[in-house]
């Protein structure tokens, strides 16, 4: 019973009783049919049970509630989702293609934990569908999400709710105060094809595949419509969990979790299973693949996780992706068809990629008709002519590339593929940079086409965030000269975005209000809506983390740059670069002067970092706490944590297991700190080891 129930002395006790058997025995009902595949009642009975409580619930209000089985009915449409910031961010995985990448993938793991015994994982299908997290408050869903750029997503609680495999309330009362469940939404086969049955019927564009028809899905605003998609999810791990009660044990392995997950009442795929090594790994690879034809479902491969929790807290992350997990993709899918032409296109650095204009053919559920050819060199190799066949491969959602030329399909008339020696659209002359591959146009900004592709990053969702400004509106302002860079933007008025193809005077101002939104961001967007070479979303935030501001990162050397994690000579020479370049700083400048603008990262006070200044490095294991643990106390006393030993190095964490780094630290006669030691150090700071 809910709260809103009980708070209500007008509904007789009776109807309390009433209405509360009826939503368990739905929920169990529901739970037997989508996520058990066992109903032990027939639909109509099921649809009586369903009607009197309607009635119920009509008559007395006050007994509907979130978790009520009415609920998936779907609710009013949304103006527009809101945004939702993942706690712990939902990261990528890493891919491995064939055997020899897996056995790497375990050799690492077992260098890094210096690992003697027989590694176990947990094994299981990689479903073809959007990852989603759900927050479960008192064991009721509040809120689902999905997963966006990792950081951020979007709520869509009212769509998750229709879903009848995803419980409402879960099918205990001993859980976690907060909880929240990731995992896979999808939608089968069989529903798939139902679905197109019912639009081919109506005169409706069927979907291309399942995993389209699940996105699309999830991003209605109005729910009620997806209430009518048959989506299914499947449970696959935990974000958070909170508070969890007295006596009940935490699962201490990702397959014990699993577990946990469908006692709650989440569907978990029946293909989970526990394997031994990389050994283990390829065997079940090599069942899978035998079955995929036969499941109900669309899987891209397979999910190795490390079945040990502690196992996955020593190993930690990389930038984007546990270092304990990685997804082995099957096989690309190809086909042939035939090269039409090639065509030269402009990127944002002034890049010039030849892009395969095909003949267009089906593959992996898309329609292809372009394909990237990378570069000269690639072009070369192929030894591709325009009129050949081809193979195009595709795999997922990775751009389609031409695999392979099929000579013995030659014709007499292909054409030999020719590079431009100027660009081709502003006809500067073109240069490849030392150990390059890649042409570039010198022509900067005066290239329409650096500038489209340079504007088009800016606004784009991971940068600035500016909704309402697409590729054609670029397009045609570039063309009409009233952008000429990406300051512009902040210029425009409403006649002349009004002007513009396909705009009204309506959308023009919705245009203008996500500029003005848009001036309150952050420093990491801001960095990496700057587009500078080499500067992703993660280097953009590892240096706006290290600096705190801009000001400071506009005067760092290239020294003090490389001082940055996953900063090597390269970034930190075309970061020097850009800020150097005084029409970089005359942007830059007027961007703020438009209004853009960010909260700082404050640095702490230097008398609170005792650490300030020296280098770390943590090497072997700790038995205390996992090296991402040390490393983030350390950073809290001012340290920077490098992954190799120098002589710049102050100092060595050395913990059982210790290798080459252990020995170069030993032949340079630095300080070296057992465990034992570096607790003391903590202490001594005020950072006890359970602090």
């Amino acid at each position: 019973m809910t709260g809103s129930v009980a708070d209500s002395g007008s509904i007789p006790a009776a109807v309390q009783q009433e209405a509360w058997q009826l939503k368990t025995d739905l929920s169990e009902h529901n739970h037997r049919y989508y996520v058990l595949d066992d109903p032990s009642i027939p639909d109509v009975e099921y649809d009586r049970l369903m009607r009197r409580l309607v009635e119920l619930e009509q008559q007395y209000p006050a007994l509907c509630a979130e978790d009520s089985p009415t609920q998936r009915v779907g609710a009013p449409p949304l103006d527009a989702f809101t945004s939702v910031v993942h706690e712990i961010p939902m990261l990528s995985l890493d891919n491995a293609f064939s055997d020899d990448e897996m056995i790497n993938f375990e050799r690492r793991i077992v260098e890094r934990l210096n690992y003697r015994e027989k590694l176990e994982y947990v094994a299981e299908p990689k479903l073809d569908g959007v990852a989603v997290s759900l927050l479960y408050l008192q064991g009721v869903l509040v809120r689902g999400a999905t997963r966006g750029d990792g950081r951020n997503g979007e709520d869509i609680t009212q769509n998750v709710r229709t879903i009848a495999s995803i419980p409402l309330r879960l099918r205990s009362n001993r859980i976690p105060d907060l909880l929240e469940v990731r995992g896979e939404i999808y939608l089968p086969k069989a529903g798939f094809e139902k679905l197109n049955q019912q639009a081919r019927a109506e005169g409706k564009k069927t979907f291309v595949n399942p995993r389209n028809a699940a996105a699309g899905s999830l991003r209605q605003l109005d729910s009620r419509i997806t209430a009518t998609r048959p989506l299914q999810m499947a449970a696959y791990s935990l974000g958070r969990a909170e508070s969890w009660p007295t006596g009940i044990v935490e699962p201490s392995t990702h397959f014990d979790m699993l577990q946990q997950l469908k006692d709650w009442g989440f569907l978990v795929s029946d293909k989970v299973a526990r394997v031994e090594g990389v050994e283990g790994c390829l065997e079940y690879y090599r069942q899978l693949s035998g079955l995929r034809d036969e499941l109900d479902y669309d899987i891209d491969g397979i999910v190795y996780k490390v079945n040990d929790l502690s196992l996955q807290q020593r190993l930690g992350f990389v930038a984007r992706a546990p270092r304990w997990a990685i997804a082995r993709k099957f096989p690309a899918q190809e086909v042939m068809t035939k090269l039409l032409d090639v065509e030269f296109q402009v990127g944002r650095t002034g890049a010039i990629t030849p892009v395969a204009r095909l003949e267009p053919v089906f593959v992996g559920g898309v329609t292809i008709s372009n394909a990237t050819l990378h570069n000269q060199d690639e072009i070369e190799r192929l030894g591709l002519k325009i009129g050949d066949t081809v193979v195009v491969r595709r795999a997922g959602d990775v751009i389609p590339q031409v695999a392979n030329v099929v000579t013995e399909r030659r014709p007499e008339d292909t054409r030999d593929i020719v590079f431009p020696c100027t660009c081709p659209v502003c006809q500067s002359p073109l240069e490849k940079g030392e150990g390059e591959a890649v042409l570039r146009c010198s022509g900067g900004l005066i290239c329409a086409a650096q500038r489209k592709e340079a504007i088009k990053h800016f606004v784009s969702r991971k940068a600035m965030d500016v909704d309402g400004v697409g590729d054609k509106l670029i397009e045609q302002l570039v063309d009409q000269q009233l952008l000429n860079s990406v300051d512009d933007l902040y210029r425009l008025e409403l006649d002349q975005l009004a002007g513009m193809e396909r705009m009204a005077e309506k959308s023009a101002q919705n245009v203008l209000d996500a500029l003005q939104a848009s001036k309150t961001t952050t420093l990491p967007r801001f960095l990496y809506a700057l587009g500078i070479r080499e500067v992703g979303e993660a280097t953009a935030r590892a240096l706006a983390e290290h600096f705190g501001s801009l000001e400071n990162i506009r005067q760092a050397s290239q020294e003090q740059l490389q001082e940055v994690a996953d900063v090597g000579p390269v970034v930190a020479h075309f970061v020097e670069e850009f800020f150097q370049q005084p029409h970089n700083l005359a942007v830059i400048d007027s961007l703020q002067a438009a209004g853009i603008h960010w909260p700082d990262i404050e640095p702490a006070d230097d008398h609170l970092l005792p650490l300030i200044g020296q280098t770390w490095v943590l090497t072997g294991t700790l038995e205390s706490m996992s090296r991402t643990e040390g490393k983030e106390k350390l950073q809290q006393l001012g340290a920077k944590v490098a992954g190799s030993v120098s002589a710049k190095t102050y100092s060595v964490v050395a913990g059982p297991g210790a290798g080459s780094k252990l020995a170069k630290a030993e032949s340079l006669k630095l300080p070296v700190l057992d465990e034992a030691e570096f607790l003391q150090l903590l202490k001594q700071y005020g950072l006890h080891q359970d602090g």
